[in-house]
């Protein structure tokens, strides 16, 4: 079993990543391989609709998307945290999610039809933790489902969606027990499903 975890923001020990970690804390003592990449750390551009991908399922572009996509391949499932920037995830975040379109397969003939890879091999899962700086999660915007939406797309079943608010300066995540809580929760029921899943991969 594999976790990739994925965080937008550009504070690599802001709340967002303190939120992460909580997640994969299950995992980590389940001895689960994990693996968290901030997005920050990568030069990659957004999707620039070549279409080069059709034929191959692969993205040409040549950057640093290419580090990534092993590691999105191999992972069981994603942990996917961005903060909140205009009511929506950051652009950082959008690029990456952009640069899945390589797994969306459309009809030579008829692009209403369509599949993703994980269709068409196995379903993945994911979570997703949206972090804002209001007390209204009205104010989150669209920062939670710009994230699952396209997961889900991607055939990924998004198991659990944390909304974190109130959360502005790094540190403060560390002393909310309610983000934590509901953090650690997706992560346990994240790792639940996984396992649920080998369970009845050994019974069929």
């Amino acid at each position: 079993m594999n976790i990739l975890a994925v965080s937008g923001s550009p504070r690599k020990k802001g709340n967002t990543a303190a939120l992460i970690n909580e997640a994969l804390k299950p995992f980590i003592d389940a001895g689960i391989e994990c693996n968290t990449i901030h997005l920050g750390d990568y030069n990659f551009s957004d999707c620039i609709g070549c279409e080069r991908c059709r034929e191959t399922y692969k993205c040409t572009v040549d950057d640093d998307m290419q580090k990534l996509y092993p590691l999105i391949e191999e992972a069981d499932a994603l942990i996917l945290g961005s903060p909140t920037y205009f009511y929506n995830i950051t652009a950082k975040m959008k690029a990456f999610i952009d640069r899945f379109y390589c797994y969306e397969i459309f009809d030579d003939n008829d692009r209403s039809v369509w599949m993703s890879l994980n269709e068409a091999s196995a379903v993945k899962y994911a979570a997703v933790i949206a972090v804002c700086e209001q007390n209204n999660k009205g104010d989150m915007g669209f920062t939670a489902e710009a994230m699952s939406m396209p997961l889900e797309a991607l055939g990924y079943r998004v198991v659990s969606t944390v909304k974190a608010l109130h959360l502005f300066k790094p540190g403060e995540a560390a002393e909310n027990s309610t983000a934590l809580n509901e953090a650690r929760g997706a992560g346990e029921r994240l790792l639940k499903t996984l396992q649920l899943r080998e369970k009845v991969r050994g019974r069929i």
